[in-house]
């Protein structure tokens, strides 16, 4: 039995990387798929590949760090679907680098869209599923918001906050027949990274000091919808993000030199550049 098909699923951040792959994915295993995107153009294309592919999508112009944005694409899919069985608040973007350099401007704009755009999409989402009695909210944290990540504090914070939000909703939902799951991935093969602004440093050379290996996008996307049918709480992936997990909550202090390296190295970067 699919448990996708004929559902109506919502994506943000769906024109490119994993959102794109969870757009695709889902409009093969016979889902509806609304793409939003702030590139209308991405969005639009995501959408027009999946019909031309068979399946079904449409498009939506969203930037989801504008609570009426948010609102109206939740309140135009239910009015031309009557109903959303998915909401995958997907959207986000990094701003890193020591925190002497960084600008309250852009610690805004990281929480915008990585801590209000999750905010926005889960709260109308729930709102119309705790009505309908079933309906399921996926939120892209990261693995930072299990652990720390000098050099990216921002981002982490921000995906802390979305931990906090998905985990107690979870809870607050259960009795209303809405699920919530979080999704924590490591180093996946997107343009995150090389999108990145990381003040001070030049993006070149933090993409060259990244590790080389990262999990392939469709690998994540079907531990990602795997962890959905279970109805899994957070789902880590991959396995040494796991591991990392684990050590860090047992034995927090053994992964210090880690997190200090990891500042050192932006620092060693910056006071290159």
């Amino acid at each position: 039995m699919n448990r996708f098909q004929e559902k109506v699923a919502v994506i943000t951040g769906g024109g490119a990387g994993i959102g794109r792959a969870l757009c695709e994915e889902l409009a093969n295993r016979g889902a509806i798929v609304i793409v939003a995107d702030i590139h209308e153009g991405n969005a639009r294309n995501v959408a027009a590949a999946i019909k031309q592919n068979g399946g079904k999508a449409d498009h939506r112009a969203v930037d989801v760090s504008g609570e009426q944005e948010v609102k109206r694409l939740i309140e135009d899919t239910v009015s031309n679907y009557g109903r959303i069985d998915y909401m995958f608040n997907n959207a986000g973007i990094a701003i890193g680098g020591d925190v002497r350099d960084l600008t309250f401007e852009q610690w805004e704009k990281v929480m915008g869209i990585n801590f209000n755009g999750v905010l926005y999409g889960s709260i109308y989402a729930y709102q119309v599923m705790a009505k309908q009695g079933f309906g399921h909210i996926i939120n892209t944290a990261s693995a930072t918001g299990l652990m720390p990540q000098p050099g990216n504090t921002p981002y982490c914070a921000s995906k802390h906050a979305v931990m906090g939000l998905s985990l107690s909703l979870r809870h607050e939902g259960l009795d209303l027949g809405v699920k919530v799951s979080t999704v924590c991935p490591g180093h996946v093969q997107t343009n995150i990274y090389k999108n990145m602004t990381v003040a001070n440093v030049k993006n070149e050379k933090l993409v060259a000091s990244l590790p080389v290996k990262a999990m392939d996008t469709q690998k994540a996307v079907a531990t990602i919808l795997n962890g959905v049918l279970k109805n899994q709480d957070i789902i880590i992936f991959p396995a040494n993000v796991k591991w990392a997990w684990r050590i860090n909550r047992l034995f927090p202090r053994l992964l210090d030199k880690a997190w200090v390296e990891k500042i050192r190295n932006i620092r060693d970067l910056r006071e290159k550049g």
